[in-house]
């Protein structure tokens, strides 16, 4: 009938301003009610940069840059990772600590237990996350993506090669004081390289196996304690290390001699 059709309208209309708002409708099994219903967000693809957010990369928080932005070591991989630090004792405990904090397990192998011995029973607010092993005794750590690893060697100038190498989501940092001569081997294969204040000697040397420029090399030689030069086969960074005061309480402050 004629006089039928605007209820008729009417009605439809209704369902649509429902299913629109969410109101009046019954609930989805396993979904809930629908949402309210917009349009979509759209950019031209020539603005997509101005979406960029502010978020670093997951890892370890080692400091912060010269610009003061934090840097960030991802150390827990899928792949094996290798880490070679030349400096101080504070700055490996520091990442130690850091990489603890993330939910890695960590295992020292070193000939100086002593100077560990109150990190470990600090760390991980009573649970073992933190064992140390004599050097050459560091068993099979079972790491997994849910469990990873870093095993950290505080071996001295000429640390033997370890029985537990890098693995999957296994990383291992091997700390020198100072450049030995088994130090050359250790910087071509590792994926990270960190240096600290060295003599201008070294610092040359440094500079020739990592393929540094003049500047950095030269700056090696007169580095504040906590600053690091942190390099990958891309990229050069130098880092202040900013302890925090538990770290301080703990580890008293930055220093490149132990």
């Amino acid at each position: 009938m004629p006089g039928s059709a605007p209820a008729r309208r009417g009605h439809a209309g209704g369902g649509r301003a429902a299913r629109r708002t969410g109101r009046g409708t019954k609930p989805r099994f396993g979904f809930g009610l629908i949402g309210p219903r917009r349009d979509r967000h759209s950019v031209p693809v020539d603005q997509l940069d101005a979406l960029t957010l502010p978020v670093g990369d997951d890892g370890v928080v080692v400091g912060v840059d010269a610009e003061g932005r934090p840097a960030v070591l991802g150390i827990n991989r899928p792949s094996p990772y290798d880490v070679t630090l030349i400096g101080g004792l504070w700055t490996a405990q520091v990442l130690a600590l850091r990489a603890a904090a993330t939910g890695a397990r960590i295992a020292v192998e070193t000939g100086r237990a002593q100077a560990w011995t109150a990190l470990a029973q600090a760390a991980g607010g009573g649970q073992p996350c933190v064992t140390l092993h004599d050097v050459g005794r560091v068993p099979p750590q079972g790491a997994s993506a849910g469990s990873p690893v870093v095993v950290v060697r505080d071996c001295g100038m000429r640390p033997p090669r370890g029985r537990v190498v890098s693995a999957p989501w296994q990383s291992v940092v091997t700390l020198l004081p100072y450049l030995s001569p088994v130090a050359p081997r250790l910087l071509e294969k590792s994926s990270l390289v960190g240096v600290q204040r060295v003599s201008p000697d070294e610092a040359a040397q440094i500079g020739r196996i990592m393929g540094l420029q003049r500047a950095e090399w030269e700056a090696l030689s007169t580095l504040a304690d906590g600053v690091t030069l942190w390099c990958t086969p891309g990229d050069r960074q130098f880092v202040m290390t900013q302890a925090t005061d538990a770290e301080t309480g703990l580890l008293g402050g930055a220093r490149r001699m132990d």
